[in-house]
């Protein structure tokens, strides 16, 4: 039976082969693989440290929104945790640390997938921001109305969220406000209303003090019972009478440059990342090919 040819694969001789051919024909080049500038290796750990950064701000959010809901654990009975404000930080470190911790894995072991992902990621945070920002322009009155029953939720639900009694608080007594309206508006509220059992009956928080020091060091909690069961003028001798709706909107029109400074801020922060990520991605390629 005659013998046939059989054509064996790619093996090491090949290249045993082309070496000796290689040395016998000098003028055939083979041409060494690029390598990266001073400048790229730069740019290289620029991004590694400013994703390493933003990765810590992120889990000092989510530490920060992990504290807040184990502190108040278990929640008051009747509230959902999807409207636990602590949940958006939760969300916001979440989201911030897995962006930034694929820039720096990108940064550090070249890989195209993971800046890939970092590139889309920047760019859909920062197109939703500025769709945002148009939207916040072109419905502020209805921002406004968004705001103040955001506000007269936070009203009645005042004494069973911890959060919401800091953040009403706060704007009391920053704004110098009492209430939505007026500081009438406690009465909507079950542990304030004139009608309640406890002895808090017909007052307001000491937040709508205009002086809950009282010359001393520490708050009156009580500078305000009582309060709605005075007449006007008695009552604004106490407390601020002013609602705070009116004081909120006036306050966001004033923030308004400072507000949009920081925005824009922010999205210059995310575009001088995603540069600089789109730099290593390409030198990653041209090395690749």
């Amino acid at each position: 039976q005659p013998s046939r040819l059989v054509e064996l694969p790619y093996s090491s001789f090949d290249d045993a082969e082309d070496d000796d051919m290689a040395e016998q024909d000098p003028g055939i080049c083979y041409p060494d693989p690029p390598k990266l500038s001073p400048f790229s290796h730069c740019v290289r750990y620029l991004a590694f440290l400013w994703n390493l950064l933003f990765l810590l701000l992120g889990l000092l959010t989510l530490a920060v929104g992990v504290w807040g809901l184990l502190a108040k654990s278990p929640l008051p009975r009747g509230v959902p945790l999807s409207s636990d404000p602590m949940l958006l930080f939760v969300l916001a470190g979440l989201g911030a640390s897995a962006v930034s911790l694929a820039g720096c894995l990108g940064a550090f072991r070249a890989s195209p997938c993971l800046l890939r992902f970092f590139l889309g990621a920047v760019l859909a945070f920062g197109g939703l921001e500025v769709l945002g920002g148009l939207l916040l322009l072109l419905a502020r009155r209805r921002l406004q109305d968004a705001l103040q029953d955001l506000l007269l939720l936070c009203l009645l639900r005042y004494q069973e969220d911890p959060d919401l009694q800091f953040l009403v608080d706060e704007v009391q007594r920053s704004l110098q406000c009492c209430g939505l309206e007026s500081y009438r508006d406690w009465e909507s509220n079950p542990y304030f209303n004139c009608s309640a059992p406890g002895v808090q009956a017909c007052g307001v928080p000491a937040s709508c003090c205009q002086d809950p020091l009282e010359n001393g060091s520490v708050p009156n909690i009580q500078c305000g019972f009582g309060v709605l069961g005075l007449g006007a003028a008695a009552a604004g001798a106490v407390v601020h009478t002013g609602g705070c709706g009116a004081a909120l909107g006036a306050w966001l029109r004033g923030q308004a440059w400072t507000i949009a400074t920081g925005a824009t801020v922010l999205l210059l922060l995310e575009a001088v990342g995603a540069i600089m990520a789109l730099k290593v991605l390409r030198d990653i390629m041209a090395v690749r090919v």
